[in-house]
């Protein structure tokens, strides 16, 4: 058993230096650190990368992922599609589906309208092009292939352990 005097001498003696145990105990978190940044880049690039695939397979058809997307959830909520229901879906602030549905607009996907000259509420529907852009397979066949690779166990636990980060993400994000 050290005296206090004794940890003193033996701390002046490392002048500074860590010990075995302090070096791979800070090694281990910087190693650590590492590995969380790492992981957040490679699901930032498994993201990158997906989109570029389902992009390509979408352009035939000359519509970007994001607007196909915002049409299938117009055209899903029917009479009910409006700035703040559609913000909801997609996780969005309404200003910002306001310009993506300004943009869709002047391509002549949706028509953005007033129910009432008066009214603030802008609805929303689908003009004869959009719809029929709706009619593209929403399926994504190479999304399927490259799943593939993933058994079914190992696609339920992927999902469980994307849905635990997300629900974490959205307690640090809630506004």
């Amino acid at each position: 058993m050290h005296t206090r005097i004794d940890r003193l001498i033996m701390e002046d003696y490392n002048l500074g230096k860590l010990t075995d145990m302090e070096t791979r105990v800070k090694t281990d978190a910087a190693s650590n650190a590492d590995n969380v940044d790492r992981l957040w880049l490679l699901l930032g690039k498994i993201h990158h990368k997906r989109m570029l695939v389902r992009q390509r397979e979408l352009s035939p058809y000359n519509i970007p992922t994001r607007q196909l997307r915002m049409l299938s959830i117009i055209q899903d909520l029917g009479t009910k599609a409006t700035l703040s229901a559609i913000a909801e879906k997609v996780e969005r602030k309404v200003s910002v589906i306001s310009q993506q549905t300004q943009n869709m607009e002047k391509y002549g996907l949706i028509k953005r309208f007033k129910e009432t000259p008066r009214s603030r509420l802008l609805k929303i529907e689908l003009t004869p092009k959009g719809l029929s852009l709706t009619k593209i397979d929403r399926k994504s066949k190479a999304m399927e292939d490259i799943m593939s690779v993933l058994n079914t166990e190992e696609r339920n636990q992927l999902h469980l352990l994307l849905d635990r980060l997300l629900q974490k993400l959205n307690e640090y994000s809630e506004e």
